[in-house]
């Protein structure tokens, strides 16, 4: 772990309990000579503290010193991700992260099952969780939209990712924006939403999985 997420650090005294206590001395079995390092992944500081009181339930640290040291991807890409079942997308989400995704929007396409209810609170710890691992400063930010129309009135130099002899390699630096398709992919209608020399695939003859194409999006644009 590169770092201890807080949501109070920067302040001068922080008392750590409950399961961040527990996994420093349990877990880590941290001495309490060493310093700890804290981020609240809201600003590019990495916050060192002191140990100054240990009891069973809690510990208490005061403020050293701050460093503005920002980690953060090289670039920027938004993935307009359809919606698809929940469990596949806590699945990859870590990863997306750790490549260095800076935003996905999930919105609700043709296909996608009009049940599926985000649950962005575990994302959200999910994506704390990564970027205490990488060292990020910050995380992926999430939104919602109700169309891939709607996404695109939004963000109108968005690409669309779908079988396509057009390689995604091929636009790469010019990718800020893209749209990836549910299980079933995209409706026709949602096809002729985008100019169709903005449509890019992989060369491949094999169907990808929502969560799979993901990753491989992330991969070629960022990495």
């Amino acid at each position: 772990m590169q770092f201890i997420y807080h949501s109070d650090s920067g302040d001068n005294s922080i008392i750590l309990n409950g399961d961040i206590h527990k996994y420093i001395f349990k877990v880590r079995r941290h001495n309490i000579k060493n310093n700890l390092f804290l981020r609240n992944l809201l600003d590019n500081f990495i916050y060192e503290y002191k140990i100054v009181n240990v009891s069973r339930r809690d510990t208490t640290i005061e403020l050293i010193k701050k460093e503005d040291k920002p980690i953060l991807p090289l670039k920027d890409l938004h993935i307009g991700w359809c919606l698809i079942d929940t469990k596949n997308i806590e699945k990859v989400i870590a990863s997306l992260n750790e490549i260095g995704v800076d935003k996905i929007t999930f919105i609700k396409c043709k296909y996608s099952q009009y049940n599926i209810k985000l649950n962005i609170d575990k994302l959200t710890k999910l994506l704390i969780n990564s970027s205490s691992q990488c060292g990020r400063s910050n995380i992926i930010k999430l939104d919602t939209k109700d169309s891939i129309e709607e996404f695109i009135q939004t963000y109108p130099n968005s690409y669309m990712f779908n079988f396509s002899t057009n390689h995604i390699d091929n636009h790469k630096d010019n990718i800020k924006e893209i749209i990836l398709g549910c299980e079933g992919g995209f409706s026709k209608d949602e096809l002729n939403l985008i100019d169709k020399n903005k449509i890019v695939g992989i060369d491949s003859n094999l169907i990808l999985r929502s969560e799979t194409a993901a990753i491989t999006i992330a991969s070629k644009i960022l990495l």
